[in-house]
């Protein structure tokens, strides 16, 4: 039984460190290659944000009913590691191509593929191996911690080679999205007949029914009025940093290394997350995640020099931890478990990406206009605003499931 859990954990740990990886070689200086390879404006690269943000708000429900279906099936998982064993191929020779020439194709097909591997596909492999973690015991944020660490690994090398060739973390990233098929091998499928036979009793009925409960909504509010509009304000943040040094040379490769350091401190936070959220409860925790937002929006409006912006980069690593265990905790405390998938995906990932798709290319365009400064002094106002109405009309349940939440989460 020991070595069973193990496996579990270790497996589901090297999965997370090898998706991150990938997705983190080709997206973590994705606005830098947009802006400066590329040399598209702000207006348009907040479309091309849109664009991805629109294409994973429509594949992210069809990934999260389908995974709902297939309990911890790993048929899903699978056709992403296909798609993300291609990436390299697909950057170099369909999207930059397709961007530089029919900027508008380009970004509608480079929005499907990268919703399809990537955008869509985060919250449907956490989700599973939340699912996992409940059916063998193992800590969702014990083992999502690993995930950060394959961001971390990635970007404390990609700033160094993006200077050299972009080229060469586009095709690290399609070597790494084998190793991501490789490891779907080593998760146990112990519990993969009889999950999928409980998950496939979940009904389409079961799933409209959802968008009747104002709790729903309720979640949906702080996510589109808090989070994603912190996300957006993240979107071409590189940018702004890189500006703030002697040359964008050393901006970039600052940034790669900054960000690495960041996410190593995100990885322990994620180990420590767990027992603040659950000493404090899930409402708290999401108000907790969102102060820290508004807090790192606000801040980068008034610091204007590489040391302090650096330091406001790393509220990061405090932040999202806190948003990633809280959301889920919430979600089970105050939903039907067996929806988890959908509901992650559906109150968290699809409306962030709704808003994102409705805003990034008018942010973008508050950046031209005003300067990201300016702008991130607006944004961080209507963030603390949303929080505040946060406060109000989120849950604060415990009750029945904290027992069991404090089992899964590690508290």
């Amino acid at each position: 039984m020991k070595w069973q859990l193990n496996s579990a954990y270790w497996s589901s740990a090297i999965t997370f460190f090898a998706f991150f990886l990938t997705w983190s070689f080709c997206y973590s200086l994705f606005p830098l290659w947009l802006n400066q390879t590329l040399g598209l404006t702000g207006k348009e690269t907040g479309l091309v944000f849109a664009t991805n943000a629109l294409a994973a708000l429509i594949i992210m429900p069809a990934y999260g009913v389908l995974q709902d279906r297939l309990g911890t099936g790993k048929q899903l998982l699978f056709v992403l590691g296909v798609l993300m064993a291609a990436v390299g191929p697909f950057f170099i020779y369909v999207y930059q191509p397709l961007l530089e020439s029919y900027f508008l194709v380009g970004a509608l097909v480079g929005a499907v593929y990268s919703a399809s591997t990537f955008g869509a596909a985060v919250g449907t492999l956490e989700a599973f191996i939340e699912r996992l973690g409940r059916h063998h015991e193992v800590e969702f944020g014990k083992v999502r911690l690993w995930g950060s660490l394959g961001w971390a690994t990635a970007t404390f090398v990609a700033g160094g080679l993006f200077n050299l060739n972009p080229d060469l973390n586009f095709m690290l990233a399609s070597l790494t999205g084998i190793a991501f098929i490789l490891c779907l091998f080593w998760l146990p499928d112990s519990t993969v007949r009889s999950a999928s036979a409980t998950y496939n009793k979940v009904r389409l009925s079961e799933v409209f029914a959802l968008f009747l409960q104002a709790k729903l909504w309720r979640l949906s509010a702080y996510v589109m009025g808090v989070s994603c509009l912190y996300q957006i304000y993240d979107q071409q943040f590189p940018i702004y940093f890189s500006s703030l040094f002697p040359t964008v040379a050393d901006g970039n490769r600052f940034y790669g290394y900054l960000n690495s350091l960041q996410v190593f401190i995100e990885a322990a936070m994620m180990f420590i997350a767990p027992y603040i959220v659950n000493r404090i409860g899930a409402k708290q925790g999401l108000l907790l995640s969102g102060a820290i937002m508004a807090l790192r929006m606000l801040a980068s409006g008034v610091v204007d020099d590489p040391v302090s912006i650096s330091m406001v980069k790393l509220l990061h690593a405090l932040e999202l931890p806190l948003l990633l265990v809280a959301i889920f905790k919430y979600i089970v405390v105050n939903f039907d478990s067996r929806l988890s998938a959908t509901i992650y995906l559906i109150g968290f990932h699809v409306f962030t990406q709704m808003v994102t798709t409705l805003l990034s290319p008018l942010v973008g365009e508050l950046y031209d206009e005003l300067g990201f400064a300016n702008a991130y002094l607006v944004l961080g106002g209507v963030v603390t605003i949303n929080l505040l109405l946060s406060a109000w009309w989120l849950e604060g349940r415990t009750g029945r499931h904290s027992a069991e939440m404090a089992k899964m989460t590690g508290g």
